[in-house]
């Protein structure tokens, strides 16, 4: 078997149901399973994988187990040459897993391979590439001078700025949000440390992976949604995870100095207060709403439930849309139809139209809502199609 893919998921029901549909229509051309390993969700999204795709693996822990544990559970069942740790929040084009297969057996050196990541509005997010934030890596991203100075190599390491967005090459770091590697590899260094909850995870597994002399790699050629802000809720308990799990890192990897440990207890408590105002539902006035698909009664529908006017456009070239709308000012909605138009195309029109004042829900094929953000820091929104 060529690949394993293993979804981790906890309380995001709707999210899971797309992504695994997404992950499923990548693997048509591939030898490869999906493992859904649902961390005692309390939401029936057990029940819809269940009910949706029966014939997906799936392991019910009984309790949170957490993002290390949850994983390498997932790993011990994979029975793929190469493994993807996904997040359930994302959503991968039909030919995503074929380019980054591809991309991976052509490296001798291979280490852990992630792609380009962006949110829900179509922008990108730097997290996909990093630098090892050692503790002068951690200052310059904690007071923002990889911003001030994005072309200094003193100062841009912490989101690996020698590489643009549209650049392949080699990064320390990569986001357990998309990580693809050689399973052997990942049960040579250990997997993801269990003694570590979560947040510190996927750069001491990138770390890990470097230090056996293999390199990382950042690929640019295919593009897969991650909704981000859906994942975590940023109350008091993400703030102490938060800064538990830095401090493992440091101290795991670096020591731990006196002077050094109060720094970073500093930077992780600012950082996770910064984090702790981000999380929340984004709700905006919108002005207009378009409907991009070939389904008229889908429209009637949609305009019935929601008691909005719906503008029918069923040709996914902006061009088409730029001519009906008659709002400059206040923002758009384009809700886009995957039971007419694939996640590749759908993802290729939210990074073309990024930034346009649109915002963007999708429509899963044979699915009952429609999900989407209006930004990275978003809690997201589901509207159920009744």
């Amino acid at each position: 078997m060529q690949l394993s893919v293993i979804i981790l998921n906890y309380n995001v029901r709707y999210f899971l149901e797309q992504c695994v549909l997404s992950v499923q229509k990548a693997l048509e051309n591939i030898d490869g399973e999906i493992i859904v390993i649902d961390n005692f969700s309390a939401d029936e999204s057990c029940d819809m994988m269940k009910q949706r795709f029966p014939n997906v693996k799936l392991i019910e822990n009984k309790a949170n187990l957490g993002f290390p544990k949850g994983n390498n559970i997932g790993v011990a069942e994979a029975k793929g040459e190469y493994i993807c740790i996904l997040n359930p929040d994302t959503v991968v084009a039909e030919d995503t897993f074929e380019k980054v297969l591809a991309f991976a057996k052509s490296k001798q050196d291979l280490g852990i391979v992630g792609c380009k990541l962006i949110d829900g509005t179509g922008n990108f997010l730097p997290e996909c590439k990093r630098g090892v934030p050692t503790p002068w890596v951690a200052f310059t991203k904690i007071f923002g001078l990889y911003k001030i100075f994005p072309k200094s190599k003193l100062f841009n390491k912490y989101y690996a700025q020698h590489l643009s967005e549209n650049q392949t090459g080699e990064v320390d770091i990569l986001v357990g949000a998309f990580m693809i590697m050689k399973r052997d590899l990942y049960l040579e260094v250990g997997g993801f440390d269990e003694k570590c909850f979560m947040y510190s995870d996927d750069i001491d597994l990138s770390y890990m992976v470097l230090k056996t002399g293999k390199s990382n790699y950042y690929f640019h050629e295919t593009s897969v949604i991650h909704y981000k802000g859906e994942s975590t809720v940023r109350d008091g308990t993400y703030m102490k995870r938060f800064r538990e799990a830095m401090q493992f890192f440091y101290k795991k990897h670096f020591g731990g100095s006196v002077i050094f440990d109060i720094f970073m207890k500093l930077g992780a408590f600012f950082f996770a207060l910064l984090k702790k105002n981000q999380g929340k539902q984004i709700i905006l006035n919108i002005a207009q709403y378009f409907l991009v698909s070939s389904d008229e009664n889908l429209k009637i529908k949609l305009e019935k439930q929601l008691q909005k006017n719906l503008s029918l456009v069923t040709d996914i070239n902006e061009n088409a849309l730029f001519s009906q709308s008659n709002s400059k000012e206040a923002p758009i909605e384009i809700v886009l139809d995957n039971n007419r138009f694939s996640f590749r195309e759908i993802i290729g029109f939210l990074e073309r139209n990024k930034n346009n004042n649109y915002t963007f829900k999708i429509i899963p094929e044979k699915a009952s809502f429609i999900i989407g953000s209006n930004s990275s820091n978003d809690r997201g929104e589901i509207i159920e199609i009744k």
